[in-house]
């Protein structure tokens, strides 16, 4: 199963995070298949970058984000395309 999740970068007390698709099998910080974007807390706001088309693109293969990507992708306003996607192709359907 493939998920979306961070994996951590940068040194000791600096750290900053890819947001990855990663085999579930792997380690945190192991090989991933794609790098979607990046979140660095350290910053006040947080910055957050994530490729919007990327991040649909798994979506729609069926990759599971991780609760803390799940709620940077909400932030983001993902989850909300998301949604209106998924469920447009069910309204056209019936029509």
């Amino acid at each position: 199963m493939v998920k979306i999740r961070l994996t951590r970068m940068g040194s000791i007390n600096k750290p900053f995070y890819r947001i990855v698709a990663v085999d579930s099998r792997l380690k945190r910080d192991g090989k991933y298949i794609e790098n979607i974007g990046y979140y660095d807390p350290k910053h006040n706001p947080a910055i957050v970058n994530i490729d919007e088309d990327l991040a649909l693109k798994w979506l729609k293969v069926g990759a599971q984000p991780s609760e803390t990507v799940n709620s940077l992708f909400r932030n983001a306003g993902i989850l909300k395309k998301w949604h209106e996607m998924k469920y447009a192709k069910k309204e056209a359907v019936a029509q």
